[in-house]
């Protein structure tokens, strides 16, 4: 059933972006909500936040933009919109909230970005696409969480205001393999090139 899912997207001629000349990285929510066991949003995603670690390693010393996202809302979500009332557990990014905080390991340096959002996309009301665009990036590497959630989003987003999605399965995770597979499936299809861990770290290098 996969084989012949693949065998008739290659027939339409989904086909790769590549790298572009320009690359930053972004690590979408890597915040404790995802990580700490308490949290009714736990993913057990610690392999995604290694893998996006390493990754930013190898961004610092290639010195390419950093960027980072976090949620943030105003106690009780008025700031959420549509979005706050249709997920509710999004309370647990209400300001002050320990599950906003970031995940062990996340420490931006100094002229690393960080971006605060209520939206799932990175680029929606945050002017990431004006701070890409003044670096003269073309292309936006893509880590973080939720895979069928943030990460698509921005992925899409992403392709819309003109960059290159590069979208790396080893450093996103989401609360199952099955959405989280599926979504990769349909970004490596349609918006973005989806690449490992070890592609992103030996370009960069």
């Amino acid at each position: 059933m996969i084989d012949e899912l693949k065998e008739n997207y290659r027939s339409a001629y989904f086909g790769n972006l590549g790298f572009g000349k320009a690359p930053a990285l972004i690590l979408v929510d890597l915040v404790e909500a995802y990580f700490d066991e308490d949290s009714p949003l736990y993913a057990q995603v610690d392999d995604a936040l290694a893998s996006a670690l390493r990754i930013r390693d190898a961004a610092r010393l290639a010195g390419i933009p950093i960027f980072y996202t976090r949620v943030v809302y105003k106690k009780g979500g008025s700031d959420g919109g549509v979005f706050y009332r249709k997920v509710p557990i999004l309370e647990v990014f209400d300001i002050g909230s320990p599950f906003g905080e970031w995940a062990k390991g996340i420490e931006p340096a100094d002229g690393e970005v960080v971006i605060t959002k209520q939206f799932p996309s990175a680029f929606f009301g945050t002017g990431l696409a004006e701070k890409l665009n003044e670096r003269g990036v073309d292309t936006l590497i893509i880590t973080g969480v939720t895979t069928s959630g943030c990460i698509r989003a921005t992925c899409v987003d992403a392709l819309s205001y003109g960059f290159i999605p590069i979208v790396v399965a080893d450093a996103c995770g989401d609360r199952h393999a099955a959405p989280h597979e599926a979504n990769l499936f349909d970004m490596n299809a349609k918006y973005a090139d989806v690449v490992d861990e070890r592609t992103v770290i030996e370009h960069l290098a």
